[in-house]
């Protein structure tokens, strides 16, 4: 017992000695540190009173759970909320009640001026699974937050009508915010949530409120469907200055597109048309896409990047796909969509004598050789090509000496070629693979013989 005693005693005083020689060594080198990253164990009224004299601009905060630990948080935020510019939390669980705290303690006394620039709500939990009440504090923090330009609520376990509270405040408080990440919720069924719900929300989208500021929008797997699409496009007419949408793993379908084509024409009508766009894994089909390059094609400047990876279109979207290649688009995503041979032949024979295009991803297509005579083409007629994926795409080994024919003849920007997964290519059969490089660096990637015996991810 008295081991046991001694024992507690020891670390005790060990804790304290250590606790004693962090407190001195931040109180000389502390004044330095704007950014720190919080483990729920450090959320504590003594690292607070540690840290009072920071000037801390951006704090993580990870795994915060208890209601001790949030009230660690809240006394961290209440000491730095005169210098706080970004706060993010990740695999927390913040339910309204520990939200409402959170967002009082980002207030300056007698006031409502907050002063974050960049909210983050990443992995975690923000509304409790059998009730469906949404933080008061947190509405009241998105009203008055004018220096506000990023809000994210990444896989936060959003619901649909959550969804409808944020961009009704955010369009009441008439905000600056230029980036909204909603993305990895489930916010299936959002068109019914609306029309079950009073008429503020659609009065607010009927009105002459807002989000011209908003520039970056990212609704990335949320399972929208193809009938949730008609509340978002009445979402994004009120985002007049809209640059970059991602819409990527949704199944929206064809019908989807249908509802986005309407914006993206009066966005060209404003003369603000959209720069970036992922639609990747939306169950589209050729047809849906042809209408959106037709939709698109008119842009006078080229997008500065458009992805349509991994929605199973074929070598018919090739015809359309040839003719947006020219001057269009400067960054293109086509992984994976079953082009085949026949779709690489009409890409080569199609293209363009001069190519804008700085980089092309046409990997997992299973075109073969005709993979290889497209990318000599596009070598040779695209000047400002930087670079190139064309992996796991079934090259042959004759293919290897097309392409590097294709380079001996120009002196282009690129400085990534990538023919990785192409199993019957190798650096040690191919050493000429290694005459080929930019600042140093080789410009072709083949696989290297130890794993040409690894399975190829599109066999059956």
């Amino acid at each position: 017992m008295a081991d046991k005693i001694m024992s507690s005693v020891y670390l005790s005083e060990n804790i304290a000695q250590q606790y004693s020689r962090l407190s001195y060594h931040w109180t000389i080198l502390g004044s330095y540190a704007r950014c720190l990253r919080f483990q729920n164990v450090l959320c504590t009224a003594e690292v607070c009173d540690m840290l009072q004299h920071s000037r801390l601009e951006t704090l993580v905060f990870v795994r915060v759970i208890s209601e001790l630990e949030v009230n660690g948080v809240c006394l961290l935020l209440s000491c730095h909320a005169k210098t706080l510019l970004s706060l993010e939390f990740i695999h927390c669980q913040l339910y309204p009640a520990a939200m409402d705290k959170v967002c009082s303690s980002l207030c300056q006394p007698g006031s409502q001026n907050y002063k974050i620039q960049s909210f983050s709500i990443k992995s975690s939990r923000i509304v409790e699974s059998k009730s469906l009440t949404t933080s008061a504090g947190l509405l009241n923090f998105l009203s008055y937050a004018k220096s506000l330009q990023l809000l994210s609520f990444n896989d936060a376990k959003m619901q649909p009508s959550f969804a409808k509270m944020i961009i009704h405040t955010l369009l009441e408080s008439s905000s600056g915010l230029q980036t909204l990440d909603l993305s990895e919720n489930n916010l299936a069924g959002w068109r019914s949530t609306v029309d079950r719900s009073s008429t503020s929300f659609s009065s607010a989208l009927k009105s002459n409120t807002s989000l011209s500021s908003l520039t970056v929008l990212n609704l990335r797997g949320n399972n929208l469907q193809e009938g949730d699409m008609e509340v978002v496009c009445n979402i994004l007419a009120k985002m007049s200055n809209l640059r970059s949408l991602d819409i990527s793993d949704n199944p929206i379908t064809d019908e989807g597109i249908r509802y986005l084509i309407p914006f993206f024409e009066l966005a060209l009508q404003r003369g603000n048309p959209i720069r970036k766009l992922r639609a990747e894994n939306c169950d589209l089909s050729s047809i849906g896409v042809t209408k959106l390059l037709e939709c698109l094609a008119p842009i006078n400047k080229p997008l500065d990047m458009l992805s349509i990876a991994d929605n199973h279109l074929g070598s018919s979207v090739a015809a359309t796909l040839v003719k947006f290649l020219g001057s269009h688009v400067r960054e293109l995503n086509v992984e994976d969509i079953g082009l085949g041979p026949i779709g690489f032949q009409i890409l080569e024979e199609a293209l363009p004598r001069k190519v804008n295009l700085s980089h092309i991803n046409i990997s997992k297509n299973r075109g073969g050789m005709g993979t290889a005579h497209f990318v000599s083409r596009l070598i040779l007629q695209a000047p400002n090509l930087i670079s190139v994926n064309a992996g796991s795409n079934l090259l042959p080994p004759e293919s290897l000496e097309v392409i590097c024919n294709a380079l001996k003849q120009t002196t282009c920007n690129l400085t990534r070629l990538d023919l990785m997964g192409n199993l019957q290519l190798s650096s040690t059969i191919f050493p000429a693979v290694f005459e080929f490089k930019k600042r140093g660096k080789p410009i072709l990637l083949v696989p290297s013989q130890q794993g040409s015996c690894a399975p190829y991810d599109a066999d059956p």
